[in-house]
């Protein structure tokens, strides 16, 4: 598929030649209507020859003498044929340029335009004249004569009725082709109009085709309205490499926009049914509590589930608040040097006594001592949120594994080990999205069941700390979550660099 930029250069191009072959055209055209205009000025000066013949024949047949016959050159008795004063004084009065010769082809008169030229000029003239033909095509001498201007188009007109007088040979200044508005310049002013209005039609054909798949792309982005429309997609096949890419790179945005709309649609679908929940169970308590035929102890006890519902609403709402602070970059973590040797200890403190009312066993198989940059109190609620979820979804009997071990490239791993109900394939994908809770954990409806953001809540600390978690799980056969952050070096300038771009990464 060619390229926008190649098709528009072949275009442009084409149209390029277009307009040079236009052009040599035209001056192919002046070129041929100057040869035209020449041979016009070659019949007006065949008609300026003949009319300077009818005054020489008139004066002759009046019986003037117009040439005379003197000795001229070496031998002395070698006589040549000269204008007698009648003749000159006939002639001076003729405007124009134009020679007469006898038999010889000798110069017999020239006009005075022709005896104002210099020597140069009428040396040329003569032998131009002298090679002409009789009624034959007209010739052009250039004159150098600055003030000339051009040059003069000479024809001969032959005579048969005079005794020496033969020619006359006369010529008409081409000037006139130069100095007046030429053919040249009349085609220029009728062709470049047309040139340029060409190559505006051309232009804009060509934009229009190349602007047309961009008009196409307007129109597909304009019908996206609302989310639910984000499903439409632009043509793969836009007619060039360039656009085409635009095109694959506007549906990846629109299928990401499209992506997002519809986790936002579940995330508020889902925290409208988590809140719906709690309140519902809220109100039949108070309800419950009002009647007036309940018992005293009866209401306390509604008041206190009413109080537990409005404990764990309170869970939920800074849960959100906490995922919403976090998208928006708000959230500042206290950071500084932790020391995670010690905060494994005493989550593993806590998390023994959580086994212990699951009927679980907790136990703590590798400690390695590593420092990290960060915020110790959000460390231990990822902690604890990836243990309390081990623990929930554990059967009584079941067991759970902590471990803290370094890694290679100066990293620590946190790794929490369960033999829990596990996660299905088709779920694990969609473990750290926020409500995602899997088919089987859902089916379990204890109370202990949570509201689908702990794995949310903990993918963000760890990444807020230059850190992730992974999640490694088989249906039945338990999980594996890992949480993998940067140590702090011992001399503590790769420390400060690691703190820093966890401080970046945390917002």
């Amino acid at each position: 598929m060619a390229t926008l930029r190649a098709r528009l250069t072949v275009a442009y191009g084409f149209a390029l030649v277009g307009n040079v072959i236009l052009f040599a055209g035209a001056l192919y055209f002046a070129h041929n209507a100057r040869g035209t205009q020449l041979r016009q000025l070659g019949r007006v000066a065949v008609d300026q020859g003949e009319r300077t013949l009818f005054l020489i024949r008139a004066a002759a047949r009046e019986g003037r003498t117009l040439t005379e016959r003197r000795p001229c050159g070496e031998p002395r008795d070698q006589l040549c044929v000269f204008a007698t004063t009648d003749l000159v004084e006939l002639l001076d009065r003729v405007p124009g340029y134009y020679v007469v010769y006898d038999r010889d082809d000798r110069q017999i008169y020239s006009s005075v335009g022709i005896r104002m030229l210099s020597d140069e000029d009428r040396l040329a003239i003569d032998r131009a004249a002298v090679h002409l033909a009789p009624d034959g095509e007209a010739a052009e001498v250039p004159v150098t004569e600055k003030n000339f201007g051009g040059g003069l188009l000479l024809a001969a007109r032959p005579d048969s009725a005079l005794r020496f007088i033969t020619r006359v040979v006369a010529g008409v200044p081409t000037t006139v082709l130069e100095l007046t508005p030429s053919v040249l310049v009349g085609t220029m002013v009728v062709i470049f109009p047309f040139l340029i209005l060409a190559s505006i039609g051309v232009s804009y054909a060509i934009a229009g085709q190349a602007l047309e798949p961009i008009e196409q792309i307007i129109n597909e982005v304009e019908a996206i309205t609302d989310g639910r429309s984000l499903h439409r997609r632009l043509p793969s096949d836009l007619g060039s490499d360039e656009l085409s890419r635009l095109g694959t790179t506007l549906n990846a945005m629109v299928g990401r926009l499209e992506t997002s709309f519809g986790a936002l649609r579940r995330f508020t679908a889902d925290a409208s049914h988590e809140l719906k929940t709690p309140l519902t169970v809220m109100r039949a308590d108070v309800e419950r509590a009002m009647h007036p035929n309940a018992a005293g102890s009866e209401a306390m006890q509604a008041l206190e589930e009413a109080l537990q519902e409005t404990a764990r609403m309170s869970d939920l709402v800074d849960g959100l608040l906490t995922l919403a602070r976090a998208d928006e970059g708000r959230f500042d973590l206290h950071r500084e040097p932790v020391a995670l040797g010690p905060l494994v200890r005493d989550v593993y403190e806590t998390a023994v006594i959580l086994g212990e009312h699951a009927g679980q066993r907790v136990s703590l198989t590798v400690l390695e001592e590593a420092m990290v940059g960060g915020d110790a109190h959000r460390l231990r609620q990822l902690f604890l949120n990836l243990i309390t979820n081990a623990i929930k979804y554990t059967a009584r009997g079941g067991s759970v594994e902590l471990s803290l071990s370094r890694l290679l490239g100066a990293e620590i791993a946190f790794t929490v080990r369960d033999t829990g109900i596990g996660i299905s394939a088709s779920d694990l994908p969609y473990v750290f999205d926020r409500f995602w809770r899997a088919d089987r954990a859902r089916s379990r409806g204890s109370e202990r069941s949570g509201f689908g953001l702990g794995l949310a809540i903990s993918q963000w600390i760890a990444q807020a700390h230059g850190g992730r978690v992974t999640a490694q799980s088989r249906l039945g056969r338990g999980s594996i979550f890992t949480v993998v952050l940067p140590m702090l070096a011992p001399d503590g300038e790769a420390g400060r660099d690691v703190l820093a771009n966890a401080r970046e990464a945390g917002g």
